[in-house]
């Protein structure tokens, strides 16, 4: 099951107002779903998607979440709507700990990202 872009908004919507207000906290861009699919260009294309990230950049700080990247897994992997609720609520929550650790300076979340992509490559 493939959700659509606005439905996949609307869950993304509930899901951040039930993350605690301090999460929140210098995020001054927000939570962005963005249309496109952001394959890894690490990997050969459609082996591995980029499901959201944390920037900090000139623009401020932001979390994107791309829907484009769920709907490819979605569609691959046969999801029901359970699994599209799990996967952005994982990923969200994943974005914000690289958030909440970039305000404190520390990059324990990054080092363990790279270490498992770091492992995916070895097999």
């Amino acid at each position: 099951m493939v959700l659509s872009f606005d439905e996949a908004g609307e869950l993304l919507d509930a899901m951040a107002e039930s993350f605690p207000p301090a999460f929140f906290s210098d995020l001054n861009g927000g939570i962005l779903l963005l249309p496109e699919a952001h394959p890894d260009p690490d990997f050969p294309p459609g082996e591995m998607y980029i499901m959201g990230e944390y920037c900090n950049d000139q623009m401020g700080r932001y979390i994107n979440l791309y829907y484009g990247s769920f709907a490819a897994l979605a569609e691959e992997e046969d999801w029901t709507r359970r699994n599209w609720e799990e996967e952005l609520y994982e990923t969200l929550a994943h974005e914000f700990t690289h958030h909440i650790e970039g305000l404190a300076g520390e990059r324990g979340l990054e080092i363990k990202d790279e270490a498992f992509l770091d492992r995916y490559r070895d097999q």
